[in-house]
């Protein structure tokens, strides 16, 4: 039994042609044959057909692949049945094939050039032709060496790479997916910028802003886990990185100290029939006491306890940095303003230096998340076709840098994480940064509150020494 698929290329010649005559899948090119083109010089020929006839534009080959039921045939039979097939469907085309065994089922690949060698004509295929054609010659081969063939039936329904990817993990949302990954990368990662390249590598673009937001490539809205749960904010995850992942799981320390939000009060239940009048009878009894409800917060009230709170904050910023005069407060501020000029700068230099690098970076991230479907695609799964030439173009791109993958990953991994620290600090800055300019704005409103009151106990006092 042969399943077979026919793909169309636009991409380079030689990355398909190396792909199929690959030594490590073919026994050593054993498993290899040429038709209508010489060993060694197949690119070559198939690109001078091209600007012979002027032709060069558009699917540069075709790649077709016969999938063959492990156990039913060999790798010399498979060799010799796609030999057939190409000598009988087609004749006048430059034609690479190689049988690959590196897998648990025999495959043969056939690439052939997409314009005619003899008469100049681009090679088409559609549904019709496939199912009366390619289809109906590779089931024929195959009952004439006595082989299985499908049965006709209805066909598979492709599914994309991240469908499969959710229904093989047995996860039906996208945040179980993300959740997952998150708790994966944790593990897994040194600091936090080799969590942001794992991340990354694991196909999720990164929202660095006051929340960390993550999405799949291909998706339009960020997804922000850390609103929900505490482990997945910036802070949360530097601190289960370091070391503290179990016990925040086990519940024995928080991800995040925060100051508990408000709770605003519930009014007891009034009862009512036979349970008001166990209870007026009980209070009759001394048995229970009046309820003493503590008094209700107005909203001028809440005012001033937020208010309160700022002025705690204040203070204690104040202390901490003994600053006590003016002088000290504009001397504060100005360094406060050198450090995140420079702190910024920091990140412009780094931000260049990462941009520099994004083509490189971003392929190392294609070839990393989308190995998987490259393992899919070469097993004969449909809908993995985009997923593999983005993979085949970020491993050319990779190759032709010169710079080897450990060493670029161990780079990128470096300056993830001097950004995150440079970000965690100008957020740090800039937070003093306008604790000053408050400080500042509010003092001449404190210094007339307090003359206020000052002046209306002073008038008290002279009431009370007239009494």
């Amino acid at each position: 039994m042969a399943v077979t698929k026919i793909l169309a290329r636009k991409g380079r010649l030689d990355i398909g042609i190396n792909y199929v005559l690959n030594g490590d899948k073919t026994e050593e090119r054993v498993l290899t044959a040429h038709l209508n083109c010489d060993p060694g010089r197949e690119c070559r020929q198939m690109l001078d057909t091209k600007r012979a006839v002027g032709k060069a534009d558009g699917v540069q080959y075709y790649h077709m692949i016969q999938s063959f039921k492990p156990g039913e045939i060999t790798p010399e039979l498979a060799l010799e049945i796609a030999k057939e097939f190409a000598q009988e469907h087609l004749p006048g085309y430059e034609t690479v094939i190689g049988v690959h065994v590196d897998r648990e089922h025999i495959h043969a690949h056939i690439l052939f050039n997409s314009v005619n060698a003899d008469t100049g004509e681009k090679y088409h295929s559609n549904a019709q032709s496939y199912y009366s054609q390619i289809r109906g010659i590779s089931d024929r081969l195959c009952r004439e060496h006595g082989l299985s063939v499908i049965m006709q039936g209805e066909s598979a329904k492709a599914v994309s790479y991240i469908e499969w990817l959710r229904q093989s993990k047995g996860q039906p949302t996208f945040r179980s997916m993300l959740e997952a990954d998150l708790r994966t990368a944790i593990e897994d990662a040194n600091d936090l910028g080799h969590f942001f390249m794992l991340m990354e590598h694991k196909g999720w673009e990164i929202s660095h802003g006051n929340r960390l937001g993550f999405r799949l490539r291909g998706q339009e809205r960020f997804m922000y886990p850390g609103r929900k749960n505490p482990l997945f904010t910036e802070d949360g995850i530097r601190a289960a990185i370091q070391g503290n992942l179990e016990d925040i799981e086990a519940g024995r320390r928080p991800a995040v100290i925060y100051r508990p939000p408000f709770q605003p009060y519930k009014k007891h239940p009034k009862y009512t029939g036979f349970m008001a009048l166990y209870v007026h009878y009980l209070y009759v009894l001394g048995k229970i006491g009046q309820r003493r409800y503590p008094p209700r917060m107005t909203p001028q009230l809440r005012q001033e306890v937020m208010k309160s709170e700022r002025y705690r904050e204040q203070f204690a910023f104040l202390r901490d940095n003994a600053i006590s005069t003016q002088a000290d407060m504009t001397a504060f501020q100005t360094h406060t303003e050198e450090t995140l000029a420079t702190l910024t700068k920091q990140r412009t230099i780094l931000n260049v230096r990462k941009k520099k690098r994004r083509w490189l970076y971003a392929a190392l991230a294609n070839a990393e998340a989308l190995a998987p479907a490259k393992t899919l695609y070469e097993d004969g799964l449909s809908g993995m076709e985009a997923e593999y030439d983005r993979y085949l173009e970020a491993v050319a791109v990779l190759e032709k840098c010169g710079i080897p993958r450990d060493r670029l990953m161990t780079e990128k991994a470096e300056i993830y994480e001097q950004l995150a620290e440079i970000n965690r600090q100008i957020r740090a800055e800039r937070k003093k940064l306008a604790l000053c300019r408050e400080i500042q704005s509010r003092l001449p409103q404190i210094e007339k509150e307090i003359e206020k009151i000052e002046t209306k106990d002073e008038v008290i006092r002279d009431d009370d020494r007239r009494r």
